[in-house]
């Protein structure tokens, strides 16, 4: 598989172009400890003022360094899909060689430091609707008023242990139509051929 890489990554990432290889190194250096022990903004200050640019740009770099290095770990990229991944940066060889060594280098560790993150996000279980319509009411004799009810089961784990909840949600017509126009949409995009190339380096 590949990473698709946003415009804005590589815009944080361009940096790199201007800096020798002891400057990128050092910019990992900051990424794994960052990883490893939290972010310090008072090291970025320092960075900064080492090579008289601002605060920002150094933190985009190490940032976007760390991006790469934690999402090519999570994905286990090979050493030929993460040098075909980096070619959006346009890199040269040099550059991209000594990417490449360092995710090799590191790539374990990264790997054991994610799974010790717990992920708070609940997943999608199920979902139960029930569609109401009011008829009339004491105002209005005559009128159709749909209102539709729904209920997300969720699952949420956190170690060994599995939790469930539920949200209940209701909307009107109105905000029921939008949210089908944004799902067809959303469907519509995943045949354009940008995404079928996503998802051909997904598998």
């Amino acid at each position: 598989m590949l990473l698709v890489l946003s415009e804005e990554h590589k815009e944080h990432l361009n940096f790199l172009h201007k800096v020798d290889a002891a400057v990128v190194g050092e910019f990992g250096r900051i990424a794994l400890e960052f990883l490893r022990k939290g972010i310090s903004p008072k090291i970025y200050e320092g960075a900064a003022r080492k090579l008289a640019v601002p605060v920002e740009m150094v933190q985009h770099s190490v940032e976007g360094l760390m991006f790469l290095m934690t999402e090519s770990s999570k994905h286990m990229l090979s050493e030929v899909d993460f040098l075909d991944s980096v070619l959006a940066l346009e890199f040269g060889d040099d550059l991209n060689q000594a990417l490449l060594q360092m995710y090799k280098q590191h790539h374990s560790e990264i790997r054991s430091i994610l799974t010790l993150v717990p992920s708070n996000l609940p997943t999608y279980h199920n979902m139960e609707w029930r569609l109401d319509v009011q008829l009339a009411s004491r105002s209005l004799r005559q009128q159709v008023v749909p209102m539709l009810t729904t209920r997300l089961l969720l699952t949420h784990r956190q170690g060994s242990c599995t939790e469930h909840s539920s949200r209940v949600l209701q909307m009107n017509l109105t905000t029921l139509l939008h949210l089908i126009s944004m799902l067809e949409a959303a469907l519509g995009a995943l045949k354009t051929t940008h995404a079928r190339r996503i998802v051909r380096n997904i598998k």
